[in-house]
C-alpha cells in the first residue's frame, strides 16, 4: 500500500456536481482502507436547480454507479430524450431536431449524407430529418430504449439520455453515497486555511467554527469558485465575445400527460429559450445578452411563452461564459460551475462535471500531486471546453436572421479559427471530420450545419458508386423503413408506464 496515497477527499459544494463527484469517489474508491469522502453544503446557499437535459454519455455514468435506470426514471421524475429540437434559429419559421444516433446507414464504404448530398443533386429535397428515427419517433412523442437483438433494425442502434429534475438527482445521488459511507457536513464555509509553505489547501473553516481538512480538494461550489478561484486565483478565460449571453431567466411551468422525449430551443429577439418536459412539470428558461434586452423585459418574453401556468415567479442567473485557466490548481480540482460556464444549449452542462469527474479518476493523485498529471488534466480540459465553446458558436454564426441587433451581430461576428475551418470544410465537398476526442461526433456536426442553412457544394465521388436510380431507390427506402419503425414505438408515455415510472403521469391521465 502506498504511504503518500490520498486518505481524505473534501467536495465544497452539494448540487448536482457535489453529489455526482461524490458517488463517482465512493463507487469506484469508497472500498479502500483509511479512505473517506466528506461533502460540505449549505442549505442557505441555493443550487441552480432547474430541469436539466443530457446527452446519451449520462448513460455512462449510471451504468458506472450500477443504478437501476427504472428506479433512477422514478426518483427523478425523469423523461426519455432523443434530441434537441431547434425551433426559429436558422429563420424565422424554420426548425429543426439534432438527433441522438444516426442517419440512415452508410452505402458503399461512404457515410450516409453523401448519399443524400447526392439526391439533393439528384432533384430529392427530402430533409436529412426524415432519415433519422431519432428524429421521426421524438417528433411523434415515441420512444423505446434500443434492441441490440434486432441488429438488423434501426432500433438496434437508438441512443437517447434524459430530462430530469436536476434537484432530485442531486438528492437521488446523496441517499447513493451516504449508504456508502460518504459524509455529509451541514455548514458555510467561511474561511480556507492554506499551507503557508506550498500553498496547497489545509482545511476550510465553517461558519460554526470547525475546521475541515483533507488530502484533496474538489471544488463544486458554483459560480464563486470558492477555493479555485477565490483562494487560489486560478483566473478566468472570458468568452463573452463569441457568446454574448450572459444571464437567464428560469421558471418551472404545468405540462401535459403526453410529451415528446426532446428538448425544445426556440431562438427569441436577444437569445433563446428552452423547454425540458419533465413527468411533473417542464422546465423552461429565457438565455439573453444582457447589452440586447433588459431584465423585464427578458422575465416578460419567458412568462408569454410558457407551455401551461407557471408554478413559480422567474429565478434570475447571471453568468459569464468561459472557463478557469486551471481547472485543477495545487490540491484543489473544480467542477461544474466552479470550473466554467458553458449555456445549455446543447445539455453539456452535465457531461462535464461527468468528463471531469473521469478524467480526475484516470489521473487520480497521491499527496505528491504530480505536475505532469495536474498539466494534462488541464489540457484536456481546456480543449473539451474549447471544442464545445465552437459547436455552441456555430448555432449562432449560422443564421440567416436579420431581425434584432443580437442577431446582426452574432452573425456577422468571425468565428475561431477551427470552426471557420470546419465550416469551410462542410461547404466544399460535404466534409465531416470528428477532430482528436472531441464531444460532438461527425452526426452531430452534420445536423447542426444542414439544419442552420450551410450547403454543401459537392459530395464524395465514392457516392457516384451507385448508379443515380439506385440511389433515389435507396434513399427513399430508408425514409420508408424509419417511419415504419417510428410507427411500431409506443409512446413515451405507453413506455413510462409499462416500465413501472409514470407515477406523476398516471396520477394526471387518471385525474
Amino acid at each position: 500500500m502506498r504511504e503518500d496515497r490520498i486518505k481524505k477527499v473534501v467536495v465544497v459544494g452539494g448540487g448536482t456536481a457535489g453529489w455526482m463527484a461524490a458517488a463517482a469517489l465512493a463507487k469506484t474508491m469508497g472500498a479502500m482502507p483509511d479512505f473517506s469522502i466528506e461533502v460540505i453544503e449549505s442549505d442557505e446557499i441555493g443550487t441552480v436547480g432547474v430541469g436539466e437535459a443530457t446527452i446519451p454519455q449520462i448513460l455512462l455514468f449510471n451504468e458506472m454507479l450500477g443504478l437501476d435506470e427504472d428506479d433512477f426514471v422514478r426518483a427523478t421524475n425523469a423523461t426519455y430524450k432523443l434530441g434537441i429540437e431547434f425551433v426559429d434559429w436558422t429563420r424565422l419559421g424554420h426548425r429543426y431536431v439534432h438527433p441522438f444516433g444516426i442517419y440512415g446507414l452508410d452505402m458503399m464504404g461512404v457515410e450516409f449524407h453523401h448519399h443524400w448530398l447526392k439526391g439533393r443533386a439528384l432533384g430529392d429535397e427530402t430533409p436529412l430529418d426524415d432519415y433519422s428515427l431519432a428524429v421521426v419517433a421524438g417528433l411523434k412523442g415515441r420512444f423505446m430504449r434500443p434492441r441490440p437483438d434486432q441488429p438488423k433494425s434501426p432500433v438496434s442502434k437508438i441512443a437517447y439520455a434524459f430530462q430530469f429534475d436536476a434537484g432530485l438527482y442531486a438528492q437521488y445521488l446523496r441517499r447513493f453515497s451516504e449508504a456508502r459511507r460518504v459524509v455529509r457536513t451541514e455548514g458555510r464555509i467561511v474561511d480556507v486555511a492554506l499551507n503557508g509553505e506550498t500553498g496547497f489547501v489545509d482545511s476550510v473553516v465553517l461558519q460554526s467554527g470547525a475546521r475541515i481538512g483533507g488530502d484533496l480538494f474538489i471544488d463544486c461550489s458554483g459560480f464563486r469558485g470558492l477555493l479555485i478561484e477565490q483562494a487560489l486565483g486560478a483566473g478566468f478565460e472570458d468568452w463573452s465575445t463569441w457568446l454574448p449571453c450572459d444571464r437567464a431567466f428560469a421558471v418551472p411551468c404545468e405540462t401535459g400527460a403526453d410529451q415528446q422525449p426532446l428538448t425544445r430551443s426556440t431562438a427569441r429577439g436577444a437569445g433563446w429559450q428552452w423547454r425540458i418536459p419533465l413527468q411533473h412539470r417542464t422546465g423552461n428558461g429565457y438565455v439573453y445578452s444582457s447589452a440586447h434586452i433588459s431584465d423585464d423585459e427578458a422575465a416578460a418574453t419567458l412568462l408569454a411563452n410558457l407551455d401551461g401556468a407557471p408554478l413559480a415567479d422567474p429565478k434570475p442567473l447571471c453568468f459569464t461564459a468561459g472557463h478557469r485557466k486551471k481547472a485543477w490548481v495545487k490540491n484543489v480540482v473544480a467542477l461544474g460551475l466552479a470550473g466554467g460556464f458553458l449555456e445549455p444549449l446543447e445539455s453539456t452542462s452535465i457531461h462535464l462535471v461527468q468528463s471531469g469527474i473521469a478524467r480526475l479518476m484516470s489521473l487520480f493523485p497521491t499527496r505528491r500531486f504530480d505536475p505532469l498529471e495536474i498539466e494534462r488534466f488541464n489540457a484536456r480540459t481546456e480543449r473539451e471546453y474549447v471544442d464545445i465553446r465552437d459547436f455552441l458558436i456555430l448555432h449562432y454564426k449560422a443564421t440567416e436572421r436579420n431581425d434584432t441587433p443580437f442577431w446582426d451581430y452574432c452573425r456577422t461576428l468571425p468565428p475561431p479559427d477551427g470552426l471557420a475551418y470546419k465550416m469551410e470544410m462542410f461547404r466544399r465537398n460535404g466534409r465531416v471530420f470528428r477532430e482528436h476526442e472531441e464531444l460532438f461526433t461527425e452526426t452531430s456536426w452534420l445536423s447542426v450545419m444542414v439544419g442552420q442553412g450551410i450547403e454543401a457544394n459537392g459530395y464524395h465521388p465514392t457516392a457516384d458508386l451507385l448508379p443515380d436510380d439506385e440511389t433515389l431507390r435507396r434513399l427513399a427506402h430508408v425514409r420508408r423503413v424509419v417511419q415504419q419503425t417510428a410507427d411500431m414505438m409506443p409512446t413515451q408515455f405507453d413506455f413510462l408506464e409499462q416500465q413501472g415510472s409514470a407515477t406523476h403521469l398516471s396520477l394526471r391521465r387518471a385525474s
